[in-house]
């Protein structure tokens, strides 16, 4: 196992030692984390990187490898939940607006040291929803952006004239109000289009699903409004995968598939955690883990009264057989996590905030548009601002750096 060790400040790229007796950065209790030699090797074989959201610490976190180690990059946001991937971008869910961010690999050769980053990932787009506590989130094959409404106990979609727009509520839930009367939280695509979802309760009444939340969740088919699943300890990320339909069951701690048709439940494995955030590649989950604390949302839960200690962080386990294969795990201020995203063939990306100077000088342009932008003019005023800039500095040097 090997330990990563976190820079001064947010955002600061942390590197893991990749022997566990090699020297590394002073360690920081902030973003502390350890992990084992298979997840850089999972990273360095698939040709990927993990981006993974954590609402408790504020943070986008981007796993990727640098060289022989993992990097552990960190983006602060303001309680950042549901992520969606597209094919050149994603969106994030936050306390009051949903964030869209779209890869542009030009700008990723701009980063220094030059030649380091394959992805860059600028804002393209924000829009503000309200405090609705939204959860999951996935683009359906006309790429429109579905979301888990979970303040109003809803499904909707993105729209530029609404804060939201409701598309789907559970039979059982009267109208919307800001209530969280189920707590609606997970979504499931099926085709491209939503097809499952999980909630926490049955119930119609505000929080009413508190009551009832160590066995009380269920997990429904949209397209007929049938409960598959029913006695659930807190179901979350329902995902279809291989022709199987898969479910955490957070308040187990588990990985499971269920029966669309029977509503039969086989459990994959069990992890020490509670189990959020799920994401497949080849024969591999990727699934997030929370530490959970003795709270009133999680006491009376089978996961907080076993005996064991409970770790927040990255587990990868094999599908084939229910084995963890590899894991990272904070020790530091991150202890749960929500979301988490594979981002196949980027396996150093980059996510620049608005204030990032690249972004001033950073344009996407239609092709046509393309065609008839005078780049020799571009690289001329560039190439003469290079050497009046290389100048200013020379003479600086000469003159022993005096100045005020």
């Amino acid at each position: 196992m090997t330990q990563t060790s976190p820079g001064e400040g947010y955002g600061a790229r942390t590197t893991t030692a990749a022997d566990p007796a090699a020297s590394s950065p002073p360690q920081t209790p902030d973003f502390r984390s350890v992990h084992t030699s298979t997840f850089l090797q999972l990273l360095e074989r698939g040709n990927l990187s993990v981006v993974a959201t954590t609402y408790q610490a504020g943070k986008l976190i981007i796993v990727r490898k640098q060289g022989d180690q993992v990097n552990t990059h960190f983006r602060m946001f303001r309680k950042p939940m549901g992520m969606a991937g597209r094919r050149n971008g994603f969106a994030i869910g936050t306390v009051n607006e949903i964030r869209e961010f779209r890869n542009v690999p030009a700008v990723a050769q701009r980063i220094d040291p030059p030649g380091s980053h394959d992805a860059c990932y600028i804002p393209s787009n924000s829009h503000t929803t309200g405090d609705i506590d939204i959860h999951e989130m996935e683009y359906d094959k006309d790429d429109r952006l579905w979301f888990i409404n979970t303040r109003f106990s809803c499904l909707c979609t993105m729209d530029a004239d609404n804060s939201f727009v409701p598309r789907w509520r559970p039979p059982f839930v009267s109208g919307y109000a800001p209530e969280d009367r189920c707590h609606l939280n997970g979504l499931g695509m099926r085709d491209g289009v939503p097809r499952y979802v999980t909630m926490l309760g049955q119930t119609n009444e505000m929080g009413g699903w508190r009551e009832n939340k160590r066995d009380g969740g269920l997990l429904m088919d949209l397209e007929d409004e049938r409960i598959i699943a029913s006695g659930l300890s807190m179901p979350h990320s329902p995902r279809w995968y291989r022709d199987k339909l898969w479910v955490l069951e957070s308040g187990y701690g588990s990985l499971s598939t269920i029966d669309p048709d029977s509503g039969e439940k086989t459990d994959i494995c069990h992890l020490p955690g509670f189990t959020r955030g799920l994401s497949f590649i080849g024969d591999y989950a990727i699934i997030g883990l929370s530490q959970v604390r003795e709270s009133a949302v999680f006491s009376g839960l089978p996961l907080t009264e076993r005996e064991e200690q409970r770790y927040c962080g990255i587990w990868v386990v094999n599908i084939t057989n229910g084995k963890t294969e590899a894991f990272l795990r904070f020790e530091g201020s991150v202890q749960e996590i929500f979301a988490v995203q594979v981002l196949v063939n980027q396996t150093y990306p980059e996510l620049l905030e608005p204030h990032d100077p690249l972004i001033n000088s950073s344009y996407v342009l239609p092709d046509e548009a393309l065609k008839e932008v005078d780049f020799e003019s571009i690289e001329r005023h560039q190439k003469a601002a290079r050497e009046k800039a290389e100048q200013a500095n020379a003479a600086k040097d000469a003159g022993g750096g005096a100045g005020y």
